[in-house]
């Protein structure tokens, strides 16, 4: 008896994900719970594990394709997985998964923790759902897609002339009409191809989901936001003591190393306490003010940026904090993160410093209304006293709401956090 592998549901607001890696080939064995496979939404990777034991039958989505939550991707029948899998006879062969779509299209939810994908929207007024005489209503990605760009009269190409992705995006590459008289939008200029000597040197690679979210995501806070960033720099001396004076014990008592990022965030915990206006955001013609710290934190891997979120991090001690994020981070590195791991952050710390980076604008996780890049502490010579000393500094950049945040708000917030750290006393004794 045949057993259908499905798209397992991908956590709140992801309706689709492409196919990332298949780990098994027609024939092989599979047992139970064992991952086969790997898809790549627009926040996390997600292993599919076998619903049962056999043998793989057949690969009905390949690696690259988009699939939507529910779709079958794969058949496991029964054997021992000695050879290849025989092709059924009497069968008929499963219907084949809608097409990947183009790297244009942008993908929908963001690439880090705050936000969510818009659910699917029906189809726009007088939209075909499908071909002359098709029954099946088009796929909820394609009605999204034909309701976005105001696309109707799309002709289906799946079973029973259900419209998919694929004709959705093939209508709008060569101009379908309309649902309303509003002017089709200009389509983006195409790129020049290169010479043939040049050319032949290049290697095109489709983008990952996650590469494409965050393409869209920055692009998006920046047409969004009116976004502005302020500068500041911090006296880094008294925490660079404080950590090398109790860095040994700290490790041995909590089992977790001592970092600078500890510090940094119980410092903007502090700070959006008393400028609330940093940690919320703005829904329509109101203004969500949040009254608890999840601070995003930035993380760079193979496949792209990603933040995972500490919850609750006013609430948690230094070392709390810094448990939680060596966790945060070897997930991020093993792509193991969870749905909840990467969502309802209410501000982003990005570290630029890890890479040599001396200063940089951020822009901003949104919906969230503030961010704050650290950068490379690096020995200048300050005047202190009156007299001229080289001390580590670092240079800190907020960037900001400017429809929520004032300057000042803005300015007083990136000081508190430049006091807090000059004078960690203050974070340990909560002042």
């Amino acid at each position: 008896m045949a057993t259908e592998i499905k798209v397992p549901t991908l956590g709140e607001s992801v309706t689709e994900a492409t196919i990332g890696q298949w780990f098994k080939k027609p024939g092989d064995r599979v047992e139970a719970d064992e991952t086969i496979a790997e898809l790549e939404t627009d926040k996390v990777t997600v292993e599919v594990p076998a619903p049962a034991a056999g043998v793989l039958q057949e690969i009905v989505v390949k690696e690259g394709e988009t699939v939507e939550v529910g779709a079958l991707i794969g058949v496991i029948g029964e054997g021992e997985g000695s050879g290849a899998a025989k092709p059924a006879a009497a069968a008929p062969a499963p219907a084949k998964a809608e097409p990947a779509a183009a790297a244009a299209a942008a993908p929908k939810s963001d690439y880090g923790s705050a936000g969510a994908s818009p659910a699917p929207q029906a189809a726009p007024a007088g939209a075909s759902n499908g071909s002359a005489g098709g029954s099946m209503p088009a796929a909820p990605s394609a009605q999204k897609l034909m309701a976005d760009n105001n696309v109707s009269d799309v002709e289906g190409t799946g079973k029973r002339g259900q419209v998919l992705k694929g004709d959705v995006l093939a209508a709008i590459a060569r101009g379908a009409p309309s649902s309303t008289p509003e002017k089709p939008a200009i389509p983006a200029a195409a790129r020049a191809p290169s010479s043939g000597d040049d050319a032949a040197r290049e290697e095109r690679v489709k983008m990952t989901r996650l590469r494409q979210t965050i393409a869209k995501r920055l692009k998006d806070a920046q047409n969004t936001a009116a976004m502005l960033t302020t500068f500041n720099e911090v006296d880094m001396t008294a925490v660079m003591a404080l950590r090398n004076r109790y860095k040994d014990v700290f490790e041995k008592k909590h089992g977790v190393k001592l970092g600078f990022m500890g510090f940094f965030t119980k410092a903007v915990t502090h700070a959006l306490k008393e400028i609330p206006a940093v940690n919320a955001e703005i829904d329509g013609n109101e203004l969500i003010y949040k009254n608890y710290c999840h601070v995003g934190m930035a993380v760079g891997t193979d496949k792209g940026l990603v933040v995972p979120v500490v919850r609750d991090a006013d609430q948690l001690s230094i070392a709390g904090i810094e448990k939680e994020l060596g966790r945060l981070a070897k997930a991020a590195r093993d792509g193991s993160l969870s749905m909840s791991d990467m969502q309802g952050g209410t501000f982003t710390i990005t570290n630029g410093g890890v890479y040599g980076s001396l200063m940089s604008t951020p822009i901003l996780n949104a919906p969230q209304s503030g961010i704050l890049g650290m950068h490379k502490i690096q020995e200048r010579p300050m005047v202190i006293g009156g007299k001229i000393e080289i001390r580590p500094m670092m240079y800190l950049a907020l960037s900001y709401d400017h429809r929520i945040v004032d300057g000042k708000e803005a300015v007083t917030f990136l000081v508190r956090v430049k006091e807090s750290l000059e004078d960690p006393e203050r974070l340990v004794l909560d002042l």
